[in-house]
């Protein structure tokens, strides 16, 4: 509930606050992407399996966190004019979480039916996993800064662009490198999804920071 001695620029950061807590999250599922590739290339199934339960709470963790950003921008209400943005960026950072679970119930699978995948293979996989990583803590990074002035969110939001390049040309050369692989077809759909979901949690960051720079200008 909004009293009415608070201010935009104390309800400003109420939003900020709610976002940031939801965006943490989504960073601790991201985290454990990398973990279970290395899972993966070391045919650790138990340890697999442990993470993805791990992921799955994680992301249900995010759920929650984007219903309390939604309760409490509803009770803010019309005193913060740019509420949509702080929406849109939770809905589109939240995605990663989303796209994660999907990424390790896929690996998870793959392990399970014993499919024969090449190591080097795997050791790509591993590299775009921390890639994509990498493009989410750098949008991490751009809402640490969106108080400090729009110049320097728009330098942090750059770096999100250019961590996404790094993916798509990774994420571009491995699918290459699987439709080669003369992988059986239940293994290369499987992995041709894997690759797509971590393509899209990369874009999702780089949508994210674009909303970033919006919220730069009215912060």
């Amino acid at each position: 509930m909004v009293l009415p001695s608070e201010t935009e620029e104390r309800v400003k950061r109420r939003a900020l606050n709610v976002c940031n807590d939801n965006l943490r999250k989504v960073v601790d599922v991201s985290r454990k992407i990398p973990q279970i590739v290395e899972y993966f290339a070391s045919g650790d199934k138990d340890n697999a399996r442990k993470l993805l339960s791990e992921i799955r709470t994680g992301e249900e963790e995010v759920v929650k966190a984007r219903r309390l950003v939604s309760q409490e921008l509803s009770e803010i209400g019309a005193i913060l004019t740019s509420r949509e943005d702080f929406l849109r960026f939770t809905n589109l950072s939240s995605e990663v979480a989303d796209f994660s679970e999907g990424i390790a119930y896929y690996i998870v699978e793959i392990m399970d039916h014993n499919w024969t995948i090449s190591s080097d293979i795997k050791k790509d996989l591993l590299k775009l996993s921390v890639a994509v990583l990498d493009t989410v803590l750098k949008l991490r990074e751009t809402m640490m800064v969106l108080n400090y002035g729009s110049q320097k969110t728009l330098e942090k939001a750059k770096d999100v662009e250019i961590a996404e390049r790094i993916v798509d040309d990774q994420y571009r050369a491995l699918t290459i490198k699987v439709l080669n692989g003369k992988l059986d077809v239940s293994v290369l759909l499987l992995l041709r999804d894997v690759l797509q979901l971590l393509e899209n949690s990369a874009d999702k960051a780089e949508d994210a920071a674009d909303v970033a720079r919006m919220l730069s200008f009215i912060m």
